[in-house]
């Protein structure tokens, strides 16, 4: 079976069902499954004999079928998707990266973007709520304490999973937390707030930015999130990206587990970029399989047209390959920036800095293209379809919001100056550690 094909659609004459005057007519809010569309392309970009990543893809792509299936009323209803991440992490996704020696995939970095691009497809909450596990994964994989890296490889081989608690909403002063560490009885408990705590309420632990009496600069902390004095909120109340579980966390005497080192210039933040770009890759796809479905089974025309059914309307079309074109862009950028950042990992010949240079540079290039061509992919779907299709029911919105919801972060305005500034300047790109108040404003 190629790919494209449905099981049940494998003996069906194509032409046939991709011509809407052979069959009967479909509004946009009944459409519920894709026609079979031939894939004469991968379906991710990457090299042209990859076994390891067939392999890989052949276990995963049947969870995210699953996933696909229920994702448009998922979005729809705020269903958040426990179910979902039980269904990965059944396959132990988030054990792609641990070797297989020490009972994980074996997957190269770039085999891991390449599969979140495909569940980001299925749904785009799945994929970027893996975020802070996956950068988690690759600075485990570092670690020299071998005893502590041993310890979180087990863990994490074993299906379990990491969230993020980094930044807190306000009141702190810039460059300042107010989430603590602090020692009671010979043991460290944390004791704060946090938002944007995408993840946490389905990972078994949590990432804490924490203050540390004895040590200078931010400290992280990780915590279990079973412990009773974690109270995790579904708050999020963002209007696109709904079900990632970017909400509150609070923190009441909690016992740390670990304190991860702290390793200098590590590639942790380029991770965070480009595991969102690949949810906004994932968002096109996802656009473009919704746009093409649409217009085979629209019958619906306009005087104003060219008098020919949708799916032979020569403007349609075009709006179709610039929406297609757009999708493999964001595809191929992606994939290039991690397999800089992958290749920049293991080059014996940068020092710390040149390495942390090469990632932040690679993720901000990636991030300054592909999410305004994601943004305008998302919203041309709706040029192709008509007024019907900001209907609440076929919630095609859903694709626009997601991506622009992505595309504000960290902040995304700022990409292009700091690539610029290095290239002009060889001024090295800065690590965004603590979010807060600006002192010296005044109202």
């Amino acid at each position: 079976m190629s790919f494209g094909e449905s099981p049940n659609t494998t003996s069906l004459d194509f032409n046939q069902l991709s011509d809407p005057s052979q069959a009967s007519a479909m509004g946009l809010d009944d459409f519920q499954e894709q026609l079979p569309t031939r894939q004469l392309l991968k379906v991710t970009p990457g090299p042209s004999a990859d076994e390891q990543y067939d392999r890989l893809a052949e276990v995963f792509r049947p969870v995210f079928a699953q996933i696909a299936a229920t994702a448009k009323e998922r979005d729809r209803n705020r269903v958040l998707p426990f179910e979902q991440v039980g269904l990965l992490n059944r396959e132990r996704f988030g054990a792609l990266r641990i070797p297989v020696a020490e009972g994980g995939y074996g997957a190269r970095l770039v085999d891991v973007f390449r599969l979140l691009i495909e569940l980001s497809e299925a749904d785009s909450h799945v994929g970027q709520l893996w975020r802070a596990h996956i950068a988690f994964v690759e600075n485990v994989l570092v670690l020299e304490d071998q005893e502590l890296r041993s310890k979180w490889v087990s863990r994490i081989a074993a299906g379990q999973i990491v969230g993020n608690a980094y930044t807190e909403r306000g009141g702190n002063a810039l460059g300042t937390l107010n989430t603590k560490a602090s020692q009671v009885d010979g043991r460290w408990l944390v004791t704060g707030e946090k938002y944007y705590c995408t993840g946490t309420i389905f990972a078994d632990w949590t990432t804490v930015a924490v203050a540390h009496p004895e040590l200078a600069g931010r400290q992280i902390a990780v915590v279990s999130t079973q412990h009773s004095g974690v109270k995790i909120l579904d708050d999020w109340d963002g209007f696109g990206q709904g079900l990632t579980g970017t909400g509150t966390t609070e923190f009441h005497q909690v016992p740390v587990d670990t304190f991860m080192p702290q390793q200098k210039n590590d590639p942790e933040a380029a991770i965070f970029q480009l595991v969102l770009m690949a949810v906004q890759a994932g968002i096109a796809r996802a656009a473009l399989n919704d746009l093409r479905i649409s217009v085979q089974n629209r019958t619906r025309i306009f005087t104003t047209g060219t008098g020919v059914p949708v799916h032979r309307e020569p403007q349609v079309l075009q709006l179709v390959g610039e929406v297609s074109a757009e999708s493999f862009a964001a595809d191929s950028v992606v994939i290039g920036a991690v397999l800089e950042v992958e290749a920049a990992l293991i080059d014996p010949g940068l020092n710390d800095e040149e390495r942390y240079a090469v990632c932040e540079l690679a993720a901000n290039r990636a991030q300054t293209i592909v999410q305004p061509l994601v943004i305008g992919a998302t919203s041309k779907l709706f040029d192709g379809l008509g007024a019907s299709s900001t209907s609440v029911i076929c919630n095609l919105d859903r694709h626009w919001r997601n991506a622009r919801t992505i595309a504000t972060h960290n902040p995304a305005i700022y990409k292009a100056r700091i690539v610029g500034d290095y290239e002009i300047n060889a001024v090295q790109p800065q690590r965004l550690s603590v979010t807060g108040e600006d002192s010296n404003h005044r109202a």
